[in-house]
């Protein structure tokens, strides 16, 4: 990846929902004015969720997401409506399709994206073969609340109005908050300290570390990239950095060996400000001091990769939490869209940076936590409380202990 590419996660995410051969996929390609989505006239072609990365003229940067109808049936079915529920948290703006005269389910979903703050485009598409479309509008105005725009993907009437409507109701937060604000300015000197250890990708860097790097060179810093080893040399070198941020794994180390006047974070930290709540995770680490012997910890990860050795959210984390407070803790790990629906069985989750995840998911799952009474915090923070110097690095927030 090129440090210009613009990664899928912070990308906005449209959403396509409708029941089953409602238009979704055809819309998503009158939309784009390309075949980015299967097309059939048969019901239930789309199963799991499809995701394709676009720029769109007024919108730029996005990923659409083309779902199973939610009106799928028999035990696949069911399934398929989970996993398009899955997305309703990853969702930035819905497109929601309307197809015929029962609304029942409409109702059920819409009520849905509304308690997840979700803006809502409405679309009654096939106008070309629906009859009297007058009248189904002013039945989805009375009992949907929503006012849709008449489309067909099949002659592209009304689908530039999509696009504009699209662009109205762009999240206000839509555009990506900037990874290091409050923690340098333009023009400070910075170094990363970034291990190349077997968890280190051959020939390239991690996804935190590409978007780091690129966000300070766009303020104009002057940075350093060192490996933990050469940490000192390159001090003596370049002189005392303003800010120095480094891979969570040696957070320690760095801190004993760091200059007093330099500040000191992680990509870990940094990433659960710009993908999370960081005051929530800071919140959530105080927790951790309260585990013991007979606890129970979710490690979630964003990342589907293999495991190698000393995987930080694997081995690394679960042999700190254990060394403190006893063999007996256990640990329970999810990777990837796995995260339970019942958290009350849990102490503490601790979830990774969440590069891989939009905002709008990692934030989803932090609610989730939060209205189940559950603790929540992230590798960074929880490594920092566990090596004693979450009150002295610098996090963006207090962190009370």
């Amino acid at each position: 990846m090129s440090l210009n590419d613009t990664p899928r996660a912070n990308r906005l995410h449209i959403a396509f929902f409708g029941r089953r051969n409602s238009g979704k996929s055809s819309l998503i390609n009158a939309v784009t004015g390309h075949n980015v989505a299967l097309v059939s006239d048969v019901a239930g072609t789309t199963t799991d969720p499809v995701y394709k990365t676009m720029e769109i003229s007024g919108i730029g940067a996005c990923v659409l997401i083309d779902t199973a109808g939610f009106d799928d049936e028999g035990g696949l079915g069911r399934m398929r409506v989970e996993k398009t529920l899955d997305v309703v948290q990853k969702t930035d703006i819905a497109v929601f399709v309307f197809s015929g005269d029962d609304l029942t389910e409409e109702k059920r979903w819409i009520s849905l994206l509304k308690e997840n703050k979700i803006p809502i485009v409405g679309v009654l598409n096939k106008s070309d073969i629906l009859n009297d479309t007058s009248t189904l509008v002013r039945r989805i105005e009375k009992e949907c609340g929503i006012s849709p725009i008449v489309v067909s993907a099949a002659t592209g009437a009304g689908i530039s109005d999509i696009r504009e409507k699209l662009t109205e109701v762009l999240p206000e937060d839509f555009e990506s908050p900037d990874i290091t604000a409050g923690f340098c300015k333009n023009g400070d000197k910075v170094m990363l300290v970034m291990p190349q250890d077997i968890q280190a990708p051959k020939g390239r860097l991690i996804l935190p570390q590409v978007q780091t790097l690129r966000n300070l060179l766009d303020k104009k810093c002057v940075i350093t990239c060192v490996t933990t080893d050469m940490f000192e040399n390159a001090l003596e070198k370049t002189g005392v950095p303003d800010l120095i941020i480094t891979d969570s794994q040696v957070f320690k180390t760095v801190y004993e060996k760091k200059p007093e006047k330099s500040r000191l974070t992680s990509f870990s930290v940094l990433f659960a400000g710009y993908k999370g709540d960081i005051a929530e995770f800071v919140r959530g680490a105080s927790a951790i001091g309260r585990l013991n012997e007979n606890s129970r910890v979710l490690i979630a990860e964003a990342c589907t990769h293999a495991p190698l050795a000393e995987d930080i959210g694997r081995e690394k984390i679960p042999r700190m939490l254990r060394q403190r407070f006893g063999q007996g803790l256990k640990v329970d790990i999810v990777s990837g869209s796995d995260f339970p629906e019942d958290l009350s069985g849990y102490d503490i989750v601790i979830h990774c940076g969440g590069c891989m995840f939009n905002r709008k998911y990692v934030l989803s799952r932090i609610k989730k936590a939060c209205t189940a009474g559950v603790p929540i915090t992230n590798y960074g923070v929880a490594i920092a409380f566990l090596s004693g110097i979450l009150d002295k690095i610098d996090t963006g927030v207090k962190f009370d202990g």
